[in-house]
């Protein structure tokens, strides 16, 4: 006769082989240096990076419940990305793409990013096959279609931006085990657009707003923009790059990271030309490196804001 505790013995066994490390999943799943990059790439935009973090951590989940015999119905995983330009929607979606990827959710994770004029065409038969090659160029990976609320454009009878959003739901929803939609643009826009349309609104599992950028976090990414190319303010340039900041984000169609880098262009635009009127000296790299606070002065910004822009504001 067995002994009695042979069938607790039994019965403990498939709990035991059941047990998962999660750590251990984390670690193998490699999806931490990506969460570790985009703490490197992107300035600030702490609330962004915690709801990256959660989607990552319920898709790590998933991926384990179901491995274990425990699955539920799959998550879906269409997005929307709102937020202002210039603050950092493009970069999360990569990023969210190579986790999706790692996971084992897309097979490629690559992405193709998109606007109106690559979906919809200008005659009648034009949008279809428009709208099926981009998709067929995402299979396995993310579409990213910014400004998305462009895609519907009720006022105009003659549009045929439907007809890209009737295929877009019909992908979305027979085929969201192999491609993951994000749709991006201004928050207030967007939500109008999900209104006007709410199948596209109700396939949507996730939405993620982004903030925008403080003056501090705005000069954190010029100088972290400056030293990626060999380049430096010195004090007085700093200085004077923090009041441009201040006076840029009060004046129209500023962009964030956006304006930023345009401006930063410019002025090395600047240093060069003070570099080449100097021409017949020997310039040394710290000639070459540093952006001086005239070449931050001359923007017109400064001239707007004191009312002597003669071009105007």
């Amino acid at each position: 006769m067995a002994p009695a505790d042979d069938t607790r013995d039994t019965q403990l066994t498939p709990v035991e082989e059941t047990r998962v490390d999660l750590g251990a999943e984390f670690e193998a799943s490699g999806i931490g240096e990506v969460l570790d990059a985009l703490d490197r790439d992107l300035v600030g935009l702490t609330p962004v990076k915690r709801r990256v973090r959660e989607i990552a951590a319920l898709l790590l989940v998933e991926r384990v419940r179901d491995r274990m015999g425990l699955a539920a119905e799959p998550p879906s995983l269409h997005m929307s990305f709102t937020g202002n330009p210039g603050t950092g929607k493009t970069t999360v979606a990569m990023r969210m793409a190579e986790i999706l990827h790692r996971l084992g959710y897309v097979r490629k994770g690559h992405v193709v990013a998109v606007t109106r004029d690559d979906l919809v065409g200008q005659y009648i038969g034009h949008t279809a096959p428009k709208t099926k090659d981009v998709l067929k160029r995402a299979m396995g990976g993310v579409l990213f279609i910014d400004e998305a609320y462009y895609l519907h454009r009720p006022e105009n009878e003659k549009d045929y931006g439907q007809e890209a959003i009737e295929i877009l739901l019909q992908v979305m929803e027979n085929q969201r085990d192999d491609l993951v939609v994000v749709l991006a643009g201004y928050k207030d826009r967007m939500d109008d657009f999900f209104t006007s349309n709410p199948g596209i609104g109700s396939r949507i599992a996730h939405h993620v707003e982004f903030p925008d950028y403080t003056d501090e976090e705005l000069l954190a990414i010029a100088e972290k923009m400056l030293a990626e190319w060999n380049y430096r303010f010195d004090p007085a340039g700093e200085a004077a790059f923090a009041e441009y900041l201040h006076a840029r984000r009060a004046q129209p169609h500023f962009a964030n990271a956006r304006s930023v880098r345009n401006a930063l262009d410019r002025m090395r635009m600047r240093q060069a030309l003070r570099l080449f009127e100097q021409r017949g000296r020997e310039l040394t790299a710290e000639d070459l490196s540093v952006i001086r606070e005239p070449e931050v002065r001359a923007s017109r910004v400064f001239a707007i804001e004191a009312g002597t822009d003669s071009e105007g504001a």
